[in-house]
Protein backbone atom coordinates (compact mmCIF):
# COMPACT_ATOMS: atom_id res chain seq x y z
CA UNK A 1 0.00 0.00 0.00
CA UNK A 2 1.03 3.29 -0.82
CA UNK A 3 0.14 6.70 0.24
CA UNK A 4 -1.21 8.79 -3.25
CA UNK A 5 1.19 11.63 -2.96
CA UNK A 6 3.80 8.86 -3.28
CA UNK A 7 2.48 8.47 -6.63
CA UNK A 8 1.01 11.50 -7.35
CA UNK A 9 4.29 14.09 -6.67
CA UNK A 10 6.43 12.49 -9.23
CA UNK A 11 3.62 12.23 -11.60
CA UNK A 12 3.10 15.79 -11.26
CA UNK A 13 6.77 16.34 -11.68
CA UNK A 14 6.71 14.83 -14.95
CA UNK A 15 3.97 16.91 -15.86
CA UNK A 16 0.32 15.06 -15.13
CA UNK A 17 -1.40 17.34 -13.69
CA UNK A 18 -4.93 17.65 -15.23
CA UNK A 19 -7.45 14.92 -14.17
CA UNK A 20 -10.94 13.67 -14.71
CA UNK A 21 -13.02 10.90 -14.10
CA UNK A 22 -15.93 9.15 -12.53
CA UNK A 23 -15.25 7.57 -8.93
CA UNK A 24 -14.90 4.18 -7.30
CA UNK A 25 -14.19 3.13 -3.90
CA UNK A 26 -11.02 1.99 -5.18
CA UNK A 27 -9.58 5.03 -6.26
CA UNK A 28 -11.22 7.40 -3.48
CA UNK A 29 -7.67 8.24 -1.87
CA UNK A 30 -6.16 9.54 -5.41
CA UNK A 31 -9.36 11.87 -6.28
CA UNK A 32 -9.48 13.14 -2.46
CA UNK A 33 -5.84 13.91 -2.73
CA UNK A 34 -5.93 15.29 -6.45
CA UNK A 35 -9.43 17.17 -5.56
CA UNK A 36 -7.57 18.60 -2.52
CA UNK A 37 -4.52 20.10 -4.00
CA UNK A 38 -4.61 23.70 -5.83
CA UNK A 39 -1.87 22.65 -8.25
CA UNK A 40 -3.62 19.65 -9.87
CA UNK A 41 -6.57 20.17 -11.79
CA UNK A 42 -9.55 17.43 -11.25
CA UNK A 43 -13.04 17.34 -14.05
CA UNK A 44 -15.94 15.02 -12.95
CA UNK A 45 -17.61 14.25 -15.36
CA UNK A 46 -20.82 12.65 -16.10
CA UNK A 47 -19.72 9.50 -17.67
CA UNK A 48 -16.48 7.78 -18.50
CA UNK A 49 -16.73 8.19 -21.94
CA UNK A 50 -17.18 12.39 -20.98
CA UNK A 51 -14.35 12.32 -19.38
CA UNK A 52 -11.77 10.58 -22.07
CA UNK A 53 -12.90 12.89 -24.24
CA UNK A 54 -12.63 16.25 -21.88
CA UNK A 55 -9.13 14.62 -20.86
CA UNK A 56 -8.70 14.78 -25.27
CA UNK A 57 -9.43 18.34 -25.70
CA UNK A 58 -6.75 19.26 -22.66
CA UNK A 59 -4.62 17.37 -24.12
CA UNK A 60 -4.97 19.06 -27.31
CA UNK A 61 -4.67 22.71 -25.60
CA UNK A 62 -0.89 20.98 -24.21
CA UNK A 63 -1.65 19.20 -20.89
CA UNK A 64 -0.22 15.70 -19.84
CA UNK A 65 -3.85 14.27 -18.55
CA UNK A 66 -5.42 11.23 -16.16
CA UNK A 67 -8.61 9.44 -16.43
CA UNK A 68 -9.65 7.80 -13.54
CA UNK A 69 -12.89 5.14 -13.39
CA UNK A 70 -13.86 1.91 -12.24
CA UNK A 71 -13.55 -1.08 -14.86
CA UNK A 72 -17.22 -1.13 -15.06
CA UNK A 73 -16.88 1.96 -16.49
CA UNK A 74 -14.55 0.89 -19.46
CA UNK A 75 -17.68 0.52 -21.63
CA UNK A 76 -18.74 3.82 -21.64
CA UNK A 77 -14.53 4.54 -22.74
CA UNK A 78 -14.67 1.96 -25.41
CA UNK A 79 -16.22 3.75 -28.18
CA UNK A 80 -13.97 7.36 -27.55
CA UNK A 81 -10.78 5.38 -26.72
CA UNK A 82 -11.12 3.36 -30.10
CA UNK A 83 -13.10 6.49 -32.08
CA UNK A 84 -11.09 9.32 -30.64
CA UNK A 85 -7.93 8.85 -29.40
CA UNK A 86 -7.34 6.25 -31.87
CA UNK A 87 -7.73 8.15 -34.70
CA UNK A 88 -5.95 10.92 -33.75
CA UNK A 89 -3.09 9.56 -31.81
CA UNK A 90 -4.29 11.11 -28.38
CA UNK A 91 -2.48 9.47 -25.48
CA UNK A 92 -3.16 10.00 -21.68
CA UNK A 93 -2.96 7.72 -18.65
CA UNK A 94 -5.89 5.54 -17.15
CA UNK A 95 -6.31 4.29 -13.40
CA UNK A 96 -8.83 1.78 -14.00
CA UNK A 97 -9.88 -0.16 -10.34
CA UNK A 98 -10.03 -3.73 -10.75
CA UNK A 99 -13.44 -4.79 -9.03
CA UNK A 100 -14.11 -8.04 -9.39
CA UNK A 101 -10.94 -9.30 -8.98
CA UNK A 102 -10.70 -12.98 -9.47
CA UNK A 103 -10.46 -14.95 -6.01
CA UNK A 104 -11.80 -11.50 -4.05
CA UNK A 105 -15.93 -11.60 -2.64
CA UNK A 106 -17.25 -8.55 -4.82
CA UNK A 107 -20.69 -7.08 -5.78
CA UNK A 108 -22.29 -9.61 -8.45
CA UNK A 109 -22.39 -6.58 -10.79
CA UNK A 110 -18.31 -6.72 -10.95
CA UNK A 111 -18.19 -10.38 -11.48
CA UNK A 112 -17.56 -10.48 -15.59
CA UNK A 113 -15.86 -7.35 -15.83
CA UNK A 114 -13.31 -8.62 -13.24
CA UNK A 115 -12.67 -11.44 -15.01
CA UNK A 116 -12.36 -9.66 -18.81
CA UNK A 117 -10.86 -5.83 -17.43
CA UNK A 118 -7.21 -6.88 -18.68
CA UNK A 119 -8.53 -8.70 -22.17
CA UNK A 120 -10.75 -5.62 -22.79
CA UNK A 121 -7.66 -3.61 -22.16
CA UNK A 122 -5.54 -5.77 -24.91
CA UNK A 123 -8.73 -5.92 -27.35
CA UNK A 124 -8.76 -1.79 -27.54
CA UNK A 125 -5.05 -2.07 -27.96
CA UNK A 126 -3.68 -0.40 -24.81
CA UNK A 127 -1.04 -1.59 -23.15
CA UNK A 128 -1.32 -2.03 -19.17
CA UNK A 129 0.19 -3.43 -15.66
CA UNK A 130 -0.90 -3.35 -12.34
CA UNK A 131 -1.21 -0.03 -10.45
CA UNK A 132 2.07 0.36 -7.74
CA UNK A 133 1.61 -0.87 -4.82
CA UNK A 134 4.91 -0.17 -2.97
CA UNK A 135 6.37 3.07 -3.33
CA UNK A 136 9.66 1.25 -4.72
CA UNK A 137 8.00 0.42 -7.48
CA UNK A 138 6.43 3.97 -8.70
CA UNK A 139 9.19 5.46 -10.54
CA UNK A 140 9.44 2.05 -12.78
CA UNK A 141 5.93 2.32 -13.13
CA UNK A 142 5.91 5.93 -14.14
CA UNK A 143 8.68 5.05 -17.02
CA UNK A 144 6.74 2.47 -18.24
CA UNK A 145 4.00 4.79 -18.90
CA UNK A 146 5.52 7.37 -20.41
CA UNK A 147 7.51 5.20 -22.57
CA UNK A 148 4.14 3.13 -23.97
CA UNK A 149 2.86 6.65 -24.76
CA UNK A 150 5.53 7.82 -26.51
CA UNK A 151 6.29 5.28 -28.67
CA UNK A 152 2.46 4.94 -29.55
CA UNK A 153 0.52 8.14 -28.76
CA UNK A 154 -1.95 6.00 -27.17
CA UNK A 155 -3.29 5.86 -23.69
CA UNK A 156 -1.84 3.39 -21.16
CA UNK A 157 -3.73 2.00 -18.45
CA UNK A 158 -2.76 0.39 -14.73
CA UNK A 159 -5.22 -1.53 -12.98
CA UNK A 160 -5.66 -1.05 -9.25
CA UNK A 161 -6.02 -3.16 -6.99
CA UNK A 162 -8.40 -2.95 -4.13
CA UNK A 163 -6.11 -1.59 -0.89
CA UNK A 164 -3.60 -0.05 -3.34
CA UNK A 165 -3.44 3.63 -1.74
CA UNK A 166 -4.15 4.33 1.72
CA UNK A 167 -6.72 6.80 2.79
CA UNK A 168 -7.00 10.06 2.11
CA UNK A 169 -9.23 12.82 3.59
CA UNK A 170 -11.35 15.34 1.36
CA UNK A 171 -10.67 18.51 1.91
CA UNK A 172 -13.22 20.00 -1.17
CA UNK A 173 -13.37 23.72 -1.77
CA UNK A 174 -17.25 24.32 -1.48
CA UNK A 175 -18.54 25.23 -5.62
CA UNK A 176 -18.78 28.86 -6.31
CA UNK A 177 -22.47 30.13 -6.13
CA UNK A 178 -23.72 31.76 -8.79
CA UNK A 179 -27.12 33.17 -10.30
CA UNK A 180 -28.16 31.02 -13.12
CA UNK A 181 -28.52 32.48 -16.48
CA UNK A 182 -31.87 33.56 -18.03
CA UNK A 183 -32.98 32.73 -21.82
CA UNK A 184 -32.72 35.64 -23.61
CA UNK A 185 -35.53 36.54 -25.81
CA UNK A 186 -36.21 32.93 -28.09
CA UNK A 187 -38.83 34.52 -30.14
CA UNK A 188 -36.94 37.48 -31.35
CA UNK A 189 -34.70 34.70 -33.16
CA UNK A 190 -37.29 32.63 -34.27
CA UNK A 191 -40.17 33.34 -36.77
CA UNK A 192 -41.04 29.81 -37.83
CA UNK A 193 -40.35 30.46 -41.24
CA UNK A 194 -38.58 27.80 -43.57
CA UNK A 195 -35.90 26.23 -42.02
CA UNK A 196 -32.32 25.93 -43.66
CA UNK A 197 -29.96 23.37 -44.06
CA UNK A 198 -27.22 23.25 -42.11
CA UNK A 199 -24.26 23.97 -44.91
CA UNK A 200 -26.07 27.72 -44.69
CA UNK A 201 -25.23 28.38 -41.16
CA UNK A 202 -21.85 27.03 -41.47
CA UNK A 203 -21.51 29.50 -43.92
CA UNK A 204 -22.35 31.96 -41.73
CA UNK A 205 -20.17 30.65 -39.07
CA UNK A 206 -17.18 30.62 -40.85
CA UNK A 207 -17.65 34.54 -41.57
CA UNK A 208 -18.40 35.24 -38.10
CA UNK A 209 -15.49 33.13 -36.40
CA UNK A 210 -13.11 34.97 -34.82
CA UNK A 211 -9.40 33.96 -36.53
CA UNK A 212 -8.16 32.78 -32.67
CA UNK A 213 -11.19 30.76 -32.53
CA UNK A 214 -10.99 26.74 -32.09
CA UNK A 215 -13.64 24.83 -33.57
CA UNK A 216 -14.82 21.30 -32.46
CA UNK A 217 -16.83 20.02 -35.52
CA UNK A 218 -19.09 16.69 -34.36
CA UNK A 219 -19.07 13.56 -36.50
CA UNK A 220 -21.05 13.14 -39.99
CA UNK A 221 -21.50 15.57 -41.98
CA UNK A 222 -21.02 18.41 -39.66
CA UNK A 223 -17.30 18.02 -40.16
CA UNK A 224 -17.44 17.15 -43.67
CA UNK A 225 -19.21 20.97 -44.33
CA UNK A 226 -17.47 22.87 -42.65
CA UNK A 227 -14.28 20.85 -44.14
CA UNK A 228 -15.72 21.48 -47.50
CA UNK A 229 -16.47 25.23 -46.74
CA UNK A 230 -13.35 26.58 -44.58
CA UNK A 231 -10.65 24.24 -43.94
CA UNK A 232 -7.89 25.45 -41.77
CA UNK A 233 -5.93 24.56 -38.60
CA UNK A 234 -8.29 26.26 -36.47
CA UNK A 235 -10.71 22.89 -36.48
CA UNK A 236 -10.66 19.44 -35.99
CA UNK A 237 -13.38 17.16 -37.17
CA UNK A 238 -14.21 14.51 -35.11
CA UNK A 239 -14.87 11.10 -37.59
CA UNK A 240 -16.18 8.65 -34.55
CA UNK A 241 -16.72 9.01 -31.07
CA UNK A 242 -20.58 10.26 -31.27
CA UNK A 243 -21.20 12.50 -28.71
CA UNK A 244 -17.95 13.57 -27.38
CA UNK A 245 -17.44 17.37 -29.24
CA UNK A 246 -18.97 18.92 -26.44
CA UNK A 247 -16.46 17.09 -23.52
CA UNK A 248 -13.61 17.58 -26.14
CA UNK A 249 -14.44 22.10 -26.64
CA UNK A 250 -15.05 22.21 -22.82
CA UNK A 251 -10.84 20.43 -22.47
CA UNK A 252 -10.01 22.83 -24.65
CA UNK A 253 -12.06 25.12 -23.17
CA UNK A 254 -10.74 24.89 -19.70
CA UNK A 255 -6.97 25.16 -20.68
CA UNK A 256 -7.07 27.88 -23.41
CA UNK A 257 -7.76 31.68 -23.79
CA UNK A 258 -9.07 31.51 -27.31
CA UNK A 259 -12.60 31.28 -27.59
CA UNK A 260 -13.67 28.08 -28.69
CA UNK A 261 -17.30 26.99 -30.50
CA UNK A 262 -18.53 23.72 -30.56
CA UNK A 263 -21.00 22.15 -33.42
CA UNK A 264 -22.54 19.48 -32.33
CA UNK A 265 -26.05 17.46 -34.00
CA UNK A 266 -29.04 17.13 -32.40
CA UNK A 267 -28.40 12.82 -31.82
CA UNK A 268 -24.66 13.66 -30.96
CA UNK A 269 -25.92 15.67 -28.25
CA UNK A 270 -28.74 13.45 -26.92
CA UNK A 271 -26.21 10.45 -26.80
CA UNK A 272 -23.98 12.48 -23.75
CA UNK A 273 -26.82 15.05 -22.11
CA UNK A 274 -24.50 14.78 -18.83
CA UNK A 275 -21.94 16.56 -20.81
CA UNK A 276 -24.02 19.65 -20.33
CA UNK A 277 -24.20 19.34 -16.46
CA UNK A 278 -20.38 19.41 -16.52
CA UNK A 279 -20.16 22.20 -18.86
CA UNK A 280 -22.49 24.38 -16.84
CA UNK A 281 -20.99 23.38 -13.70
CA UNK A 282 -17.31 23.61 -14.89
CA UNK A 283 -18.67 27.43 -16.36
CA UNK A 284 -15.69 28.30 -19.19
CA UNK A 285 -16.75 32.03 -20.29
CA UNK A 286 -15.80 31.77 -23.91
CA UNK A 287 -17.23 28.54 -24.57
CA UNK A 288 -19.96 28.50 -26.90
CA UNK A 289 -22.03 25.21 -27.97
CA UNK A 290 -24.29 25.36 -31.04
CA UNK A 291 -26.11 22.50 -31.56
CA UNK A 292 -27.70 22.03 -34.90
CA UNK A 293 -31.20 20.08 -34.91
CA UNK A 294 -32.82 18.58 -37.75
CA UNK A 295 -34.30 16.14 -36.07
CA UNK A 296 -32.42 13.06 -37.33
CA UNK A 297 -29.03 10.69 -37.97
CA UNK A 298 -29.17 12.11 -41.47
CA UNK A 299 -25.21 10.76 -42.35
CA UNK A 300 -26.87 6.93 -41.46
CA UNK A 301 -30.17 7.39 -43.79
CA UNK A 302 -32.49 10.27 -42.13
CA UNK A 303 -33.55 8.21 -39.49
CA UNK A 304 -35.57 10.54 -36.17
CA UNK A 305 -33.72 11.70 -33.28
CA UNK A 306 -36.41 12.10 -30.68
CA UNK A 307 -34.75 16.25 -30.19
CA UNK A 308 -38.65 17.65 -30.98
CA UNK A 309 -39.37 16.84 -27.49
CA UNK A 310 -36.37 18.17 -25.78
CA UNK A 311 -35.41 21.92 -25.36
CA UNK A 312 -32.08 22.04 -25.86
CA UNK A 313 -32.04 25.53 -24.64
CA UNK A 314 -33.93 25.50 -21.46
CA UNK A 315 -31.71 22.23 -20.60
CA UNK A 316 -28.86 24.32 -21.02
CA UNK A 317 -29.95 26.82 -18.39
CA UNK A 318 -31.36 24.65 -16.29
CA UNK A 319 -27.20 22.75 -16.09
CA UNK A 320 -25.77 26.01 -15.35
CA UNK A 321 -24.83 27.99 -18.76
CA UNK A 322 -25.41 31.54 -18.74
CA UNK A 323 -26.75 31.95 -21.40
CA UNK A 324 -29.08 29.97 -24.10
CA UNK A 325 -30.53 31.12 -27.33
CA UNK A 326 -32.98 29.23 -30.08
CA UNK A 327 -33.12 30.06 -33.84
CA UNK A 328 -34.37 28.70 -36.66
CA UNK A 329 -33.22 31.03 -39.99
CA UNK A 330 -29.69 32.18 -40.55
CA UNK A 331 -30.27 35.73 -39.38
CA UNK A 332 -31.41 34.43 -36.20
CA UNK A 333 -28.28 32.17 -36.34
CA UNK A 334 -25.74 34.76 -37.16
CA UNK A 335 -27.15 37.20 -34.47
CA UNK A 336 -27.17 34.52 -31.67
CA UNK A 337 -23.55 33.99 -32.42
CA UNK A 338 -22.45 37.63 -32.41
CA UNK A 339 -23.58 37.84 -28.94
CA UNK A 340 -22.43 34.77 -27.60
CA UNK A 341 -18.89 35.49 -29.15
CA UNK A 342 -19.03 39.10 -27.47
CA UNK A 343 -20.15 38.22 -24.22
CA UNK A 344 -18.88 35.78 -21.39
CA UNK A 345 -20.68 32.12 -21.25
CA UNK A 346 -21.10 29.23 -21.40
CA UNK A 347 -23.13 29.42 -24.41
CA UNK A 348 -25.72 27.58 -26.07
CA UNK A 349 -27.18 28.15 -29.56
CA UNK A 350 -30.09 25.94 -30.28
CA UNK A 351 -30.00 25.80 -34.20
CA UNK A 352 -33.02 24.36 -35.73
CA UNK A 353 -32.57 23.20 -39.04
CA UNK A 354 -33.97 21.15 -42.25
CA UNK A 355 -32.09 17.87 -43.39
CA UNK A 356 -30.24 18.23 -46.72
CA UNK A 357 -26.52 18.98 -47.50
CA UNK A 358 -24.99 19.91 -50.81
CA UNK A 359 -24.56 17.42 -53.56
CA UNK A 360 -21.38 15.51 -53.60
CA UNK A 361 -20.09 16.38 -50.02
CA UNK A 362 -16.66 15.44 -49.60
CA UNK A 363 -14.67 13.75 -46.82
CA UNK A 364 -11.25 15.30 -45.18
CA UNK A 365 -8.20 14.49 -47.26
CA UNK A 366 -6.00 14.46 -44.56
CA UNK A 367 -5.68 12.15 -41.89
CA UNK A 368 -7.13 12.42 -38.22
CA UNK A 369 -3.50 12.54 -37.39
CA UNK A 370 -2.50 15.60 -39.24
CA UNK A 371 -6.01 16.90 -38.15
CA UNK A 372 -4.92 16.84 -34.56
CA UNK A 373 -1.34 17.80 -34.96
CA UNK A 374 -1.95 21.34 -36.77
CA UNK A 375 -4.93 21.54 -34.25
CA UNK A 376 -2.52 21.20 -31.67
CA UNK A 377 -0.40 23.61 -32.88
CA UNK A 378 -2.96 26.38 -33.26
CA UNK A 379 -3.88 25.86 -29.35
CA UNK A 380 -0.29 26.08 -28.12
CA UNK A 381 1.66 28.49 -30.43
CA UNK A 382 3.22 25.96 -32.65
CA UNK A 383 3.34 25.19 -36.08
Amino acid sequence: MIQADEFLQPARARGYDFFTGVPCSFLTPIINRVISDDTLDYVGAASEGEAVAIAAGAWLAGRKTVVMCQNSGLGNTVNPLTSLNFPFRIPTMMIVTWRGEPGLKDEPQHELMGQITGSLLDVMRIPHQPFPQEAGQIAAALDAAESAMDDSSLPFAYIMAKGSVAGEKLDQPTPPSRKRGEVSDLTALTNGGERSIRFTLLERLTGLMPTDAAVVATTGFCGRELWTLNDCRQNIYQVGSMGCASGMGLGVALNSDRPVIVVDGDGAALMKLGALATIGAQAPEKLVHVIMDNGAHESTGGQATVSSNVTYAEAAIACGYRNAMVCDTPDGFEAAMKQALSSPGPHMIHARIKTGSIENLGRPTISPIEVAQRFQGFLTGGK
